[in-house]
């Protein structure tokens, strides 16, 4: 049907041909994106859709009246599609619709005008009546992008069983809360429903303000501890500080300066009080803990703090004064580097508290990865922590043989081994120290690796505290190419009557192991992989799978899996993704461009896990960023770098020293600097230990501090961002968190994953919560340093205490 009042204004008809050609110009782009989808064997979807776009837009332009219903068919189809290809899942959905969305309800308001100018009437009731159901679907997907989308499968049974004075938490007096390491405070003043009332108590400042704009440089990642009216933080350098429990006032500091700028962090302290009575172990055929003599002469240092310094040097405090201990070591220091050979800079560090095994002091050292063949090597060692003296060491290069101290020969260790960098756990009932052990000096190439460097690396590995002595070793992963260390300190649980260990790795496992023995308590599978066309590597091509747990962020993906803010970066991200080889987990490195998903950053990281013995619920945190891997030959005595580990967080080319390649990594993102894959991109999961399954899955973090193209983001879009750092869970049945990328310390429903309290901090925070109850006004506090969040360009110095409002 035609009009005879075919006239439409000159704006209009200049807003319908400028309309058409960006209509012309998307569909354009999207069709010639999506031939080069196809040539990569991607979908067809991009290229069709593109063709549809494109006849829309020259519609527009010459003054057609068909573009509309091209483009409604082509839309329907659209949604049609995503059901299809991603289920009800929002972001997923949001992703393929959204944009196209948009572009029919501005078509919609133009479409009258389109087909006025076309001589045919305008039918403006009916089109502008498609708008506003449009409109509506946009307002209600706009809505969608600020809730959090998570998993919900069951309600854990936790806040439930009342705190007692027999049970009730004294102190925060080791990296993990107390011996089992279980980030738990059996607290329930604060609970789920008062903690809305939280609010600031006191907050302190270091007066050290970490520099790290690529993450390689000084960040601060401290848990306190509180012991006593006293809380004792270390700063990124190592200054030592002692502050009030309800004040917040200082009561003393001791610096430990050092010119070392590359991976500076201290992520906390050790602590001994040696007028409290030694509990010896009770199981079966456990050696005993040897007494705690003062040195002859020394007058101070009854309690003592422990931190080995970022400069390789274990030093011992006065908890009362800060003073060095006398008799400990030399006036207080023990020089860790002994032993190691050439152990210069950053090579050898410890960023990693130690644990105060019974009476001895037990340290690894992180050895600076991909740098060089030749490295110090990565020995464990345990000290006298009255007298600093070595009692032993396990080198776990010289066929795991233990050396009684004191040291001797400056390169008595073997170089480029295995090392435990993140921390450790001591079970006081068998003497037992559980060690977390990361590869040896280089990751992603393993052709000269020896048999013990197979046999300890990314594993779990049990020591006596008092010989050092092997009990057992326990692999994750065999001849590990993807920097998949283990990455963290496991949890003491009891697992359906036996006494275990639990710990998460980079590769998005959870295992549970027998600590008697370490053998898996849950059912591990074996999967086989492929290997890369390296020459000579001895790849290993079955690797251990904790399939009786469940894989955090650790799916296979596929081209459906890519995401985007826009088509045209979700296309982009399906056209790389097809460009890169992928075998799924355990994709081996080559000089091609592979895969690997989770990424050497994990998967799950150094923060830990948080557990409730009262609901035998565990809390995970994860990220999920996937990294592409070249390797590129080059000459074997090529340059090493520095030793910073900002290839695994500002990404670059590093040589590996004395191999014939060096290492292109990068993170795996769209070209808008957003993760390729759809979100979440870190979460917070809650498992119930009993059943093995998870209870809820939620988003951690939101984008509101996020920098994108230089400018913070601004929306509180809890879309999910990577995580470092790790949880606090209550007896009062909360679980607090906050290592996001925004700049928030949440609390979140145990027992259903809802957020239900959150406070805007100053920075963001690397920290773990920790909570305790002042002995001096019985006022629980939970407590949080905040020194930035990682990708963020604020830093600040400030350690803050919530607590409830005095009552009236």
């Amino acid at each position: 049907m035609t009009d005879s009042n075919t006239s439409v204004s000159a704006w209009a008809k200049a807003l319908l041909i400028v309309l058409g050609v960006a209509f012309a110009v998307a569909g354009l782009g999207l069709a010639i994106g999506g031939g080069m989808l196809i040539s990569r064997g991607g979908s067809w979807y991009y290229l069709l859709m593109g063709l549809a776009v494109l006849v829309t837009g020259i519609e527009l332009a010459r003054g057609g009246s068909k573009g509309a219903l091209v483009y409604t068919i082509a839309f329907a189809l659209t949604i049609l599609w995503a059901f299809w290809e991603a289920g009800v899942d929002f972001w997923a959905l949001h992703a393929r619709i959204f944009t196209f969305l948009c572009a029919f309800f501005v078509l919609m308001l133009v479409q009258p005008l389109a087909l006025k100018r076309a001589g045919r009437k305008p039918l403006t009731a009916p089109n502008l009546g498609v708008a506003v159901v449009a409109l509506i679907a946009i307002i209600g997907l706009v809505w969608g992008m600020f809730q959090p989308h998570g998993i919900h499968n069951s309600v854990a049974a936790t806040g439930q069983v009342p705190v007692t004075d027999a049970t009730r938490q004294l102190d925060w007096s080791s990296y993990g809360s107390d011996g089992n390491e279980d980030r738990f405070a059996s607290l329930d003043q604060i609970n789920r429903d008062n903690v809305k009332d939280l609010q600031v108590a006191w907050t302190f400042r270091t007066g050290e303000i970490p520099n790290s704009p690529n993450g390689g440089g000084l960040e601060d990642q401290n848990t306190p501890l509180q012991i006593g009216d006293q809380i004792y933080l270390c700063t990124a350098s190592n200054t030592v500080i002692s502050v009030n429990v309800d004040t917040g006032e200082e009561n003393w500091r001791h610096e430990f300066p050092t010119d070392t700028r590359t991976w500076v962090r201290c992520r906390g302290l050790g602590y001994f009080d040696a007028t409290a009575p030694i509990q010896q172990p009770t199981a079966p055929n456990a050696t005993q803990i040897l007494p705690a003599v003062l040195p002859e002469g020394a007058t101070n240092c009854q309690r003592r703090i422990v931190m080995n310094t970022i400069d390789a040097v274990l030093v011992a405090l006065d908890a009362d004064t800060g003073a060095l201990c006398e008799g400990f070591g030399t006036e207080g220091k023990v020089d860790l580097k002994q032993g190691l050979g050439a152990a210069q800079g950053p090579l050898y560090s410890l960023t990693s508290p130690p644990v105060i095994a019974g009476t001895t002091i037990v340290v690894g050292g992180r050895v600076a990865d991909n740098v060089a063949i030749d490295m110090p090597g990565g020995v464990m060692r345990g000290f006298d922590v009255m007298t600093g003296a070595m009692r032993w060491a396990f080198d776990p290069g010289a066929k795991g043989q233990t050396i009684e101290g004191p040291m001797t020969d400056e390169t008595a260790f073997t170089r480029s081994t295995p090392n435990v960098w993140a921390p450790m756990t001591y079970d006081a009932s068998s003497n037992t120290v559980f060690m977390p052990v990361g590869n040896a000096a280089i990751d992603l190439w393993g052709v000269e690796r020896t048999p013990e460097d197979e046999k300890y690396g990314a594993s779990m590995l049990a020591l006596d505290a008092t010989t050092g002595a092997e009990k057992w070793v326990y692999q994750t992963v065999h001849h590990d190419l993807w920097d998949f260390d283990v990455p963290m300190q496991p949890t003491l649980i009891d697992f359906k009557g036996t006494p275990a260990l639990t710990f998460g790795t980079k590769a998005g496992q959870i295992w549970v192991l027998d600590r008697a023995t370490g053998k898996p308590l849950t059912d591990v599978t074996t999967k086989t992989v492929k290997g890369a066309g390296i020459p000579d590597e001895p790849y290993a091509l079955e690797q251990p799978v904790s399939s009786g747990m469940p894989q955090i962020g650790a799916q296979t993906l596929t081209e459906a899996d890519m995401w985007g803010a826009t088509p045209f970066d979700q296309l982009m991200c399906r056209y790389i993704f097809k460009g890169y080889r992928y075998e799924g987990l355990f994709t081996a490195p080559g000089t091609d461009y592979s895969l690997s998903f989770p990424g050497s950053l994990g998967g799950m990281n150094w923060g830990g896990v948080s557990y409730d013995p009262t609901a035998d619920t565990m809390y995970i945190n994860d990220m999920r960023l996937g990294l592409w891997v070249h390797m590129e030959p080059q000459e074997r005595q090529a340059a090493a770098s520095n030793g910073s580990e900002a290839v695994n967080a500002g990404m670059g080319a590093v040589p590996l020293k004395g191999t014939p390649y060096s290492v292109m990594k990068n993170r795996f993102l769209s070209p808008l600097g957003i993760p390729c894959q759809e979100p979440p991109f870190g979460s917070l999961t809650s498992v119930d230990m009993k059943t093995q399954k998870v209870n809820w899955e939620v988003p951690l973090g939101t984008v509101k501090d996020t920098v994108l193209f230089g400018m913070k983001m601004g929306m509180p879009m809890p879309i999910g961002m990577p995580t470092i750092g790790g949880s606090l869970t209550t007896q009062g049945g909360l679980v607090f968190f906050a290592a996001t990328q925004d700049y928030y310390l949440r609390a979140f429903d145990s027992a259903t994953g809802k957020e239900i309290w959150k406070a805007r901090m100053p920075v963001g925070s690397q920290g773990t919560p920790i909570s305790y109850v002042s002995p001096e006004t019985g006022k629980q506090y939970i407590l949080i340093s905040a020194g930035g969040a990682r990708q963020s360009p604020d830093r600040g110095d400030y350690v803050i205490a919530y607590a409830l409002p005095d009552q009236k």
